[in-house]
């Protein structure tokens, strides 16, 4: 149902080498590169970043985040570490999310701009 979604970053380069990074850990790579947005994806730009550099942070209580889809629940707990040793803040650590939906297996982060993006696997048997 939705093709791709993009996120406001103020500071393009800082935000290119943190998701080259984390994302390589979900698949991704960087497709494309313009002089103000950048998208990664794994066979077509799905998740994109924008310059935004007047934007303020997201608030801890905006409610919007991004979740992406993970292989399995180790490929979770990598995203999750692998952002915390990039500058991320958790929030919320690796874990089942039982309330959300049986087999839902998450973690949260803020990027350095706030930004709320989630890794996501449904542990087997459950989709």
């Amino acid at each position: 149902m939705i093709d791709h979604v993009s996120i406001p970053v103020s500071d393009l380069a800082r935000a290119i080498r943190f998701y080259k990074n984390v994302l390589v850990v979900l698949g991704h790579e960087q497709l494309v590169t313009r002089e103000q947005t950048v998208g990664f994806g794994k066979r077509y730009p799905e998740f994109w970043l924008n310059l935004r550099e007047n934007a303020a942070p997201y608030a801890a209580d905006s409610g919007a985040h991004v979740a992406l889809r993970a292989r399995d629940a180790a490929t979770v707990e990598t995203f999750h570490e692998t952002a915390l040793a990039h500058g991320a803040a958790c929030d919320g650590p690796p874990g089942p999310r039982e309330a959300t939906n049986p087999g839902y297996y998450a973690a949260f982060i803020r990027d350095p701009d706030g930004n709320r993006i989630e890794a996501v696997t449904f542990v087997e048997g459950n989709s």
